[in-house]
């Protein structure tokens, strides 16, 4: 009998140890929501049944929270309703993407106080004067499981984020992938090291190969939709598109403390029923606001591209500034379609939702056609919308540069490169378009969304469809 006891007992710490020897982490993440507020309340749900099942849920952000929806983007402290929403759903961090800096630096760092979660960038260096609490990682207890977070922000032409250069004084950025690598030691310390990245896709796949010593990325910034995740040079990888169409359930398995097993499922979020009726109560306060919702123009044909928003822009920036011609960066028009039916302040404001002022510029030809050129090299090598004139290029397939451009007229005149010509565009424009022009231009006291709020009001009726003033020979 004791033999029998005595096996049954040795049988149990067999069967106790064999248990602590496996073990999961789960991970719930989103990135580039983009002020999705309506889906948090289905995002909220989800978090909800997944923290059922697994307590030690951990839920992450690889940024871009903000900048797409004007009753998060301009509420009276500038997106706070997305920071009360994932404080409410749980959220246990979120790296920075290049859109958090469009609070300012003031701003951010008041987001960031508001956050239950903590703000992790391994590359970003705020002076101390913004009292901007950013961590380059963070160390996680998920039920016996210690998890380091790291965090990181691509950087653009600029040498800073994609975002208003001013918005970034007095903040310092070094590389991205050399402020990961400071942080290798974290290998040692974690049983899994987990990468919230703002760098998008291609790089993720690139710096795998220099962090085979991280077990994840949880990816942002380009709006891949992958199918749950990838593999790349023995890295995890995961992404979804944009304002929350879909989040992420990661599954990390652990064997004798090593990851031996990654995967990943993608979950609905967007148009789905089930939602958290507390988060769902908090979107509906901060959505009761009827001036959003008031119509300004009646759509006649639908618009069905990015450049049909962006000449439609550059109108209201040509009509209501005064100007002989305008032109409009193309990462400034922020989607891509509209149907038939009302034109709201809401359409506008989610349009252009950067409060960048417009600014005037008196230019000649010549200094149009540089400053074109700059523009299309600073906002990621795609070509500035205009009004008022049209543009035929070409450009060179290895090098991407523009080799040539001609700017001509409504009528297919050329533009006179010494005529000088009274320009409309945007501060941020201006602002990463360095050039060796005479006049620096100067804002007119207004917003451009102001500007195409008066001209849709003014029309009363649009219709742009098929309307195309770029040439790429």
């Amino acid at each position: 009998m004791r033999k029998i006891v005595l096996s049954a007992l040795a049988a149990m710490m067999v069967l106790a140890a064999s248990a602590q020897e496996h073990r999961e982490l789960h991970i719930l993440s989103t990135n580039d929501m983009h002020a999705a507020i309506e889906c948090m309340p289905r995002l909220g749900f989800v978090a909800d049944s997944l923290r059922a099942l697994y307590p030690d849920l951990l839920i992450l952000s690889a940024g871009d929270n903000r900048s797409g929806e004007p009753i998060n983007d301009m509420y009276e402290i500038a997106a706070y309703p997305m920071v009360a929403l994932m404080n409410i759903i749980g959220f246990d961090a979120t790296t920075l993407g290049n859109h958090e800096f469009d609070s300012g630096q003031e701003g951010l760092a008041k987001l960031i106080d508001m956050s239950a979660f903590p703000a992790l960038c391994a590359n970003v260096h705020p002076a101390s004067k913004w009292n901007m609490h950013v961590k380059p990682y963070q160390i996680f207890d998920c039920g016996g499981l210690s998890v380091g977070v790291i965090g990181a922000v691509a950087l653009g032409k600029l040498g800073i984020p994609e975002s208003h250069p001013d918005k970034c004084v007095d903040i310092k950025f070094s590389e991205p992938l050399a402020s990961i690598q400071e942080l290798r030691w974290l290998r040692e310390k974690c049983d899994v090291v987990v990468l919230l990245s703002h760098l998008g896709y291609s790089t993720d796949v690139e710096f795998s190969k220099e962090l085979p010593w991280v077990d994840i990325i949880v990816g942002g910034h380009s709006h891949t939709q992958l199918k749950g995740g990838e593999t790349h040079n023995g890295v995890f990888i995961t992404q979804n598109t944009n304002r929350l169409k879909r989040a992420t359930h990661s599954t990390l398995i652990l064997e004798d403390g090593k990851v031996v097993k990654r995967m990943a499922e993608n979950i609905e979020i967007r148009g789905q029923k089930n939602e958290n009726k507390v988060v769902a109560a908090l979107v509906q306060h901060f959505s009761d606001n009827p001036a959003f919702k008031r119509v300004l123009a009646q759509v006649d044909t639908p618009f069905e591209n990015y450049e049909e928003l962006g000449c439609m822009m550059c109108d209201a920036f040509v009509a209501e500034g005064k100007c002989d011609v305008s032109f409009q960066n193309a990462g400034g028009v922020r989607y891509e379609t509209h149907d038939v039916g009302g034109f709201t302040v809401s359409d506008v404001l989610r349009l252009d939702p950067f409060q960048n002022e417009a600014v005037e510029l008196q230019l000649t030809g010549k200094e149009l056609a540089d400053m074109l050129m700059k523009c299309y090299e600073n906002d990621g090598h795609s070509f500035p919308y205009v009004g008022g004139m049209k543009a035929e290029f070409t450009v060179d397939p290895a090098t991407k540069a523009i080799k040539k451009l001609e700017l001509l007229d409504m009528n297919g005149k050329k533009l006179n490169p010494k005529k000088t010509y009274k320009v409309m565009t945007n501060s941020y424009s201006t602002a990463i378009c360095p050039t060796n022009r005479k006049d620096a231009g100067r804002g007119i006291g207004r917003i451009t969304a102001e500007l195409v709020i008066d001209y849709l009001q003014h029309q009363g009726h649009v219709s742009y469809q098929g309307v195309n003033r770029l040439t790429q020979k």
